[in-house]
């Protein structure tokens, strides 16, 4: 019973209450000690909703990059970012919400929003609900979820070449051991996330070595 696909079952209660205009709403990167976390916010067309639509995490790349071109010609689609600066400066769960605002108010607005978590971002734009593991039940958010991911590795790609070393291109900025040793043996950049333990514990050891 673990490999249920997400349903239209949530889309189809709100459009039963007169909701038109539905979005559903995921971020990528709240984990990484860089780079920045990035949402999506799609609005499904009934009519045409792409086949094998999943959690972006259940899905390979390949095929996460297949549903990304399908969703973008299909759906409409908003995306919104909050930097490295917004995530140390507010702290990362207040930044990936407003990042979720921006993407919704990138997709053009919506009626109502079905919100990946167990928290509506307090400034949300319309009527939310939060869906907790909703990637995986509702269909609206496993789109978000693909937009958001692929959106976030394709960043961390191009960042990952101002910044050789650190293995960004493969990691996305998640604290794997090559990432950390790197963040040893290399140090700290400006798209290191500051407020994050590992990096944090780093400039600390260099500020009490620094004459």
């Amino acid at each position: 019973m673990g490999h249920e696909l997400p349903t239209y079952e949530f889309e189809k209660a709100r459009r039963a209450e007169g909701y038109a205009r539905i979005a559903g709403v995921d971020e990528a990167g709240r984990g990484p000690l860089a780079g920045p976390v990035v949402s999506a916010a799609v609005v499904l067309d009934p009519a045409s909703i792409p086949a094998g639509l999943a959690d972006s995490k259940k899905l390979t790349a390949r095929r996460r990059e297949a549903l990304f071109d399908e969703i973008r010609t299909a759906c409409t689609v908003g995306v919104g970012i909050a930097t490295v600066a917004e995530i140390d400066s507010l702290n990362i769960l207040r930044a990936a919400h407003l990042s979720m605002c921006r993407a919704i108010a990138d997709a053009g607005g919506a009626a109502f929003c079905l919100i990946d978590g167990n928290l509506v971002p307090e400034d949300c734009p319309a009527p939310a609900e939060a869906v907790v593991k909703g990637d995986a039940r509702c269909l609206s958010i496993a789109a978000a979820s693909i937009i958001a991911k692929v959106t976030r590795d394709r960043i961390m790609v191009g960042l990952a070449q101002q910044y050789p070393g650190y293995g960004w291109e493969k990691n996305a900025g998640y604290p794997t051991k090559a990432h950390v040793a790197a963040l040893e043996d290399l140090g700290v950049t400006p798209e290191h996330r500051r407020s994050f333990a590992p990096v944090h514990n780093i400039l600390c050891r260099e500020k009490s070595v620094s004459p």
